[in-house]
């Protein structure tokens, strides 16, 4: 059975769009990665560099992963078969993956959250989800904080040589 990767040993070669304000509203507990079910017009465009997953989620409904309200622009050379930008997309996981992500949502009141959406060295398209729990105003404040002293860290270490 294979390992469970971090998030730093997932294979990104081209990330298509990120979620940064993830990471300072979320606390994240879990990443795992997923493939994406998309339709011709829907990879095409993602190819292109478009794309953006800032307001979207996931959820967990009949046993199955669902992307909600990501969106993926139409394709500027497709035709009537083109797709609709903010359909809810199927995210591909296992059995265990989903049923730890239910867990985590109904037991914990966690929120599965997107990272990025890139491809892989396969040239499959792939999202890293994290579950994650909603940070509060004074913990953000307080990476707030911790970033700054980092940065000033950096500048004085610089200076000193």
């Amino acid at each position: 059975m294979a390992r469970p990767q971090s998030a730093a040993e997932f294979d990104k070669k081209k990330v298509v769009a990120e979620n940064r304000r993830a990471r300072f509203d979320y606390a994240v507990e879990q990443v795992f990665e997923a493939g994406i079910a998309l339709q011709g017009t829907e990879v095409k465009s993602l190819r292109f560099g478009e794309g953006t997953i800032a307001e979207s989620y996931a959820e967990v409904t009949g046993g199955e992963v669902w992307l909600i309200n990501a969106n993926i622009p139409e394709f500027s050379h497709g035709n009537r078969f083109n797709h609709e930008p903010r359909r809810p997309r199927k995210l591909l996981l296992n059995g265990r993956e989903i049923n730890k992500l239910h867990a985590g949502v109904m037991r914990q009141g966690m929120t599965i959250v997107p990272l990025s959406v890139y491809f892989n060295s396969k040239g499959r398209a792939k999202v890293e989800l994290a579950l994650a729990k909603g940070k509060k105003a004074h913990d953000k404040r307080e990476s707030i904080k911790e970033r700054d002293w980092k940065r000033d860290k950096q500048r004085l270490m610089k200076e000193r040589g």
